[in-house]
């Protein structure tokens, strides 16, 4: 696979353009073939078979594109179909996972030498949240830290809709989702859906100063830069990077959308 080749990135929607606004920022140099598939969102009340389905469709038509990568950039998809996906194609699969890690290192370690527990709420999608993936993550922490589940399926529609810059609309949705949290003694939110990244001053608003927002986009455009250096396949350093955005949904209103947040 050449270094020059483009890396493809997929989302449910529109929520993933986050993830190539930070490649954008972290890889310069590398060409990104976005693909929104805002036709079918949300993927999050989907069965896991359905969206196995949709994301099989997704990459083939990035290999026939001729891709060096898949960012799977929606926590979703990577619950429902990375394993399958990487067990039958031989181009490095991303997948991204809500950063539970993060949050609960951030306690460190006590003089004793005892962790710090964490209250951390993990907002993401309801099938994000009830598959095992998500449980197997979950079951690394919960015994030291107190974890909040929160499926906010809302949040997508607000973006997929374009209703993000409606503040009333986006407030009252966030405090009917965590008015039933006392919010001073939550340690962090992890945003555990990409779409959620576009509401972190939103959260900023909710939450108060004590509480970190936590997302897992740095990490995993790290972990995609680490893969493809380990592999000698990172953009040249006289390559001029990229973006194309392609949506499943041909509306020239997606299309704006889409720009509007790839610019934000």
């Amino acid at each position: 696979m050449s270094s020059t080749a483009p890396i493809g990135v997929f989302d449910s929607g529109l929520g993933g353009i986050s993830v190539v606004r930070q490649i954008v920022r972290d890889m310069p140099r590398e060409r990104v073939l976005y693909f929104g598939d805002s036709a079918n969102a949300p993927y999050g009340t989907k069965t896991p078979e359905q969206v196995r389905r949709l994301s099989f469709a997704i990459v083939d038509r990035f290999v026939h594109e001729g891709v060096k990568a898949v960012v799977i950039a929606c926590n979703t998809a990577t619950s429902a179909a990375v394993n399958d996906l990487r067990e039958t194609y031989d181009i490095p699969i991303i997948g991204m996972e809500p950063a539970l890690k993060v949050a609960c290192d951030r306690g460190g370690v006590q003089s004793d030498g005892s962790h710090v527990p964490q209250r951390v709420i993990v907002a993401a999608t309801p099938l994000t949240l009830r598959e095992r993936k998500f449980a197997r993550l979950m079951d690394r922490f919960d015994s030291d830290n107190e974890i909040f589940k929160e499926p906010c399926p809302d949040l997508v529609e607000i973006v997929e809709s374009g209703r993000l810059h409606d503040h009333d609309l986006v407030m009252d949705t966030l405090h009917r989702y965590f008015d039933k949290y006392d919010l001073h003694r939550i340690d962090s939110v992890v945003l555990g859906c990409t779409h959620f990244v576009f509401y972190r001053d939103y959260f900023r608003e909710l939450l108060p100063d004590s509480a970190a927002i936590i997302d897992g986009n740095e990490g995993t455009v790290r972990h995609l830069d680490v893969v493809l250096e380990s592999l000698g396949d990172l953009a040249p350093q006289d390559a001029q990077g990229s973006v194309e955005l392609a949506n499943s949904d041909p509306s020239e209103r997606i299309a704006a959308l889409s720009r509007e947040l790839l610019d934000a």
